[in-house]
């Protein structure tokens, strides 16, 4: 308990899955917490369900709605957020989407909807977030969600997967940059995680004929997974509650793979 006691934290694409895993778990450890969401009626409804998770640790809580592709609203977020704690300390650029197609069916609209949250995203979060912490003095903490798809490539997926290499490369840029501002900035790689996600993409996979059965995708991606079983978000807070706190202040610029020895790199 208590591992990032006062820090001020603020988690996008929070409303569900591993975004509001991860803020959960930060309330557990004394974080002030915001959820964050395009979603914003359904983040204002996790958030108020962890009102007593967050008395309980000691921190508080709050949500805000959010499209992470318009840097008035990200912005605006920020401020919200200072305004409520006081300042920002820990910011996750964790809000991401997947459309998938087959590599030859894939258009521009497709590209551009998955670059531009993947990608555009985490840009301006980064930007938003660093120029906050800056102003407000004392360094701080960024954290990006990438994941196995930016180690490899994979078929019907493939805007997905550019997006999440911009993400590690993103990353290693800002964490150049930040680095004279006290600022760390690092990431985190999921593989398979049994979320709302990963079965609204086993849905997408069966539409473009890529699986002809429920739940054959995650069977054959989890196939390779050393570990032996898909990851519940659990499994994920437990780094990112690291990369949060100030035993990961000597991290910047790294990607921890957390996919249970999916992928070997």
């Amino acid at each position: 308990m208590g591992r990032v006691t006062g820090r001020v934290c603020l988690v996008t694409g929070a409303a569900r899955g591993i975004g509001r895993a991860i803020g959960e778990a930060l309330l557990d450890e004394g974080a002030d917490v915001c959820f964050a969401d395009i979603n914003g009626d359904q983040v204002a409804k996790v958030a108020e369900a962890n009102r007593e998770r967050a008395e309980a640790g000691g921190g508080r809580v709050m949500s805000a709605p959010v499209d992470v592709t318009s840097r008035d609203q990200v912005r605006a977020m920020i401020g919200k957020v200072a305004d409520a704690f006081g300042r920002l300390d820990v910011k996750f650029n964790n809000a991401g989407v997947n459309r998938p197609m087959n590599f030859l069916d894939v258009t521009e609209d497709n590209w551009n909807f998955i670059m531009g949250v993947n990608g555009l995203g985490v840009l301006i979060g980064m930007q938003e977030a660093a120029r906050q912490m800056i102003a407000q003095g004392g360094g701080g903490k960024i954290v990006n969600t990438a994941s196995i798809a930016s180690r490899q490539g994979f078929d019907n997926v493939a805007p997905y997967c550019a997006s999440k290499w911009a993400v590690v490369s993103l990353t290693q840029s800002a964490a150049r940059d930040l680095a004279r501002h006290d600022i760390t900035v690092t990431g985190f790689a999921p593989g398979v995680v049994a979320t709302e996600m990963w079965d609204e993409v086993d849905r997408d996979l069966m539409q473009i004929g890529a699986a002809e059965r429920p739940g054959q995708a995650m069977e054959e991606f989890s196939a390779g997974i050393l570990r032996g079983r898909v990851a519940r978000p659990a499994d994920i807070t437990g780094t990112t509650t690291f990369l949060a706190s100030p035993e990961s202040d000597y991290m910047t610029g790294q990607i921890v793979m957390i996919d249970g020895g999916m992928t070997l790199v």
